[in-house]
């Protein structure tokens, strides 16, 4: 009768064994649930564009899942480029980033906001670009910048624009 303590600890053993893993967190310092860009579209959509130095202009940026689940956490990463400089977009002050889990198929969606330049201008950015990452990988894809120069900050390098939390699209 020593048969069925012998199953029972060969089953335990093999709960135990199969619920190892690394809990799904980080691995080699990358999130494996992280939504990559490979994984998703990302497109940029119908900009409300600053027509004069000064005005302000938004440019809204979908991402759609294409692959297996994932997660937004944190925000997105914009860098502008202009020639041979690239300029980080910093977050909107005061925002507050959610969690996503996106399934194959969701959307969500999020926007720069940039205040206009004035073209030739010391203090603004001749962005001729935008480079889009998301949280949790170093993947980009980069657009057309066709909105202008961009305004700076106290006379930098920082570009007068800021991007917001991921937002879902639909239900």
């Amino acid at each position: 009768m020593r048969a069925i303590p012998l199953t029972v600890t060969a089953l335990a053993a093999a709960l135990v064994l199969t619920a190892c893993n690394d809990g799904g967190g980080a691995k080699n310092g990358k999130n494996d649930s992280a939504c990559e860009i490979g994984g998703v579209s990302v497109q940029i959509g119908s900009a409300s564009v600053a027509p004069a130095a000064g005005d302000t202009g938004e440019v809204p940026v979908s991402i759609t899942n294409q692959s297996t689940p994932c997660t937004l956490d944190k925000f997105p990463s914009a860098r502008l480029g202009a020639g041979g400089t690239e300029a980080e977009v910093p977050v909107l002050p005061g925002a507050k980033a959610q969690k996503l889990k996106l399934a194959k198929g969701d959307s969500a969606t999020f926007t720069i906001g940039y205040v206009r330049g004035k073209a030739g201008d010391k203090s603004s950015l001749e962005a001729k670009s935008v480079k889009i990452a998301l949280p949790g990988s170093t993947a980009t894809r980069s657009f057309p910048w066709s909105y202008g120069p961009v305004a700076t900050k106290g006379g930098g390098q920082t570009p007068d624009a800021s991007v917001t939390a991921f937002q879902q699209v639909g239900d």
